[in-house]
């Protein structure tokens, strides 16, 4: 008698945090694809890709999983990303859950799903996202060696450590493949990419510039003092790296920035700004601040606050200080919860005030934008090169396609 195939293992995958997340979870999906498992409401296997970096995200973690577990008593949880790094033991009591999975070893939970034995843990695992037709969130770095005094990311994720430059061009010829027209390069400390095999940031950057092999290459995350002068020249200068810029500030204090162990003072970040807009003056150029970290005096905050207002930002991504278990910060003095939310409003209102200054400039000009894919309420949204997004009526012969527009007030919409 022939032999009875076996029943097709069902999936779903639920992801929290940072876009590197987006980009391995997306990658782990197509994995179990490829092995035969279906993507489905009803799954077998409910996978969560947890956060840790703030105290919000782990709870939202935990009602994720709950809500999960009553939705799909019979299905097996299997929970993996920085907070399963963190508190695996914790996890484990949750209803529902059969296995966890650090940040160095998720790429395991496939090896588990299929019911093979567990692998040696490998020093980088390369991913890349898939699901957007238009763009792909390309990990290239991932860990950290900054301990950072209010994070816990390093512990989660371990030392810092990078794919190489030969793989990284492999890896970018399967997305240019697939016709994605933009590609985002992600990592934990993105800069500190080959510093662990000779070779550099600035040399990727190069070489994908040179390749010219997708049509779009966006930077994220970069810190202060690893965005060097030669960097910020090449993408002055590239028709393939976008002039799009996110750098952690975190703090606009030296007092703080000292506390939080940060490797920069305020001076050398003015003077990226500077330099940034001396070269490219259209430049977005995006920050994360951090509100209310501990012993952050009224003096201090408008210190900061002030500093900020002066310098030709476009955005502020603004987080309240969340005290993290086991982090230095944690046991300084804390500032009242009422006071951070009030610092963060004012922080909030400032970047809406940078947002549109930022905005109004183009007002009037072409720019080059790609469109998406999708149309919603019959209309196509797409970003420009320097990273404004602009909403028209629905043209399906735009669909991915970079295409030039004359900006206006009305399609400017300003979400990120």
């Amino acid at each position: 008698m022939p032999d009875t195939p076996l029943p097709t293992k069902t999936f779903s995958i639920h992801t929290l945090g940072c876009k590197l997340n987006f980009s391995e979870s997306s990658d782990i999906a197509r994995q179990l694809k490829e092995a035969g498992f279906v993507l489905d409401d009803h799954p077998d296997f409910i996978i969560v890709n947890s956060c840790a970096v703030t105290e919000t995200a782990v709870k939202k973690a935990r009602n994720l999983v709950s809500k999960l577990h009553r939705q799909h008593p019979e299905a097996e949880i299997v929970i993996f990303g920085c907070y399963a790094a963190l508190e695996p033991l914790i996890i484990k009591q949750w209803e529902g859950v059969g296995a966890v999975f650090g940040s160095a070893d998720k790429h395991h939970a496939i090896q588990y799903l299929k019911g093979e034995p567990l692998p040696e843990a490998q020093p980088f695992t390369a991913s890349f996202s898939s699901g957007d037709r238009t763009r792909s969130f390309l990990k290239v770095q991932d860990g950290c060696d900054y301990y950072c005094s209010y994070c816990t990311v390093a512990k989660a994720r371990g030392g810092s450590r990078s794919d190489t430059i030969e793989h990284v061009m492999c890896q970018l010829e399967k997305i240019a493949e697939l016709n994605v027209k933009e590609v985002i390069l992600t990592g934990v400390n993105l800069a500190d990419f080959g510093k662990k095999n000779g070779e550099s940031f600035y040399d990727l950057l190069v070489k994908i510039d040179q390749s010219a092999l997708v049509p779009r290459v966006r930077i994220s995350s970069v810190e202060p003092n690893l965005l060097y002068d030669e960097i910020i020249e090449l993408v002055a200068h590239s028709k393939t790296i976008m002039p799009h810029f996110h750098i952690p500030l975190q703090s606009g204090s030296d007092r703080i920035l000292r506390l939080m162990q940060r490797r920069y003072g305020r001076a050398l970040f003015q003077n990226k700004i500077d330099m940034i807009k001396r070269q490219m003056a259209d430049a977005f150029i995006a920050i994360d601040i951090i509100s209310g970290f501990p012993t952050e005096s009224s003096e201090d905050f408008e210190d900061s606050y002030n500093f900020l207002a002066k310098l030709p930002l476009s955005f502020l991504h603004v987080f309240t200080y969340s005290k993290r278990p086991g982090t230095p910060a944690a046991m300084m003095k804390q500032v009242k919860d009422s006071v951070k939310r009030e610092r963060t409003d004012r922080l909030l209102l400032l970047s809406e005030q940078k947002k549109q200054d930022f905005y109004r400039q183009f007002i009037g000009q072409t720019r080059p934008v790609l469109f998406e894919s999708d149309c919603i309420d019959g209309k196509m949204y797409g970003f420009t090169d320097n990273y404004i997004k602009v909403g028209i009526p629905w043209r399906e012969d735009w669909a991915n396609r970079i295409v030039d527009v004359m900006i206006d007030q009305q399609q400017t919409l300003g979400h990120f």
